[in-house]
Parts: C-alpha cells; structure tokens; sequence
C-alpha cells in the first residue's frame, strides 16, 4: 500500500473514530486525547506490517539459489534489458561522426 492511500485511510478513519467518540462521551478533551491514542496506535501497527513484508521478502530471496535463476546473457555482461545492446563504438563528443 502507498504512503497516500495509507494517509487517505488514516485520516478517514481517525474521523470516523472521532465522531464517535465524541457521540458516546460528549467531552472534546476526551474525544482528542482518544483519537491522537488511536492514531498512534495505527502508526504502529502499519510499521510492523511494512516491517513484516520487508522480512518475508528478504526470506524468500535468500532461499532461492542463485543456480536456478536463469539469464538470457552471458555472466560478464549484467546490463538491465531496457538499456539495450551493448555498443563497442561511441561516437565522439560534437555531434559529429568520424569519415
């Protein structure tokens, strides 16, 4: 999940939770004090989900051997695909061809 949506949500929710409060017990004071401990608390939670995905990612990587993963180019050249072929010749600075 983003940061946004995560901050959309967030905001959302500590609303709803606010309303309610403030519903069922009638005191603003309250209803703040409440609310900022709700807030808090969801913070936490949503950094122990991030932190528990970055943790079960970084599990499965490490239990793939890098034997089965397979390449389509030889060892020496490592070259993201988007980048094209490799070219041997560059032209030189200028704008001009050599000839």
């Amino acid at each position: 999940m983003s940061f946004l949506l995560f901050l959309r949500g967030l905001i959302l929710v500590l609303l709803a939770f606010a309303i309610s409060i403030y519903l069922l017990t009638g005191s603003l004071w309250s209803t703040f004090v409440q609310t900022v401990i709700c807030g808090i608390l969801i913070q936490i939670g949503y950094f122990f989900a991030v932190l528990l995905l970055v943790w079960r990612s970084g599990s499965k990587e490490s239990k793939t051997p890098k034997s089965q993963i397979a390449r389509d180019e030889p060892e020496g050249d490592q070259r993201p695909r988007h980048l094209g072929k490799k070219v041997d010749h560059v032209p030189p600075r200028g704008g001009r061809s050599a000839g």
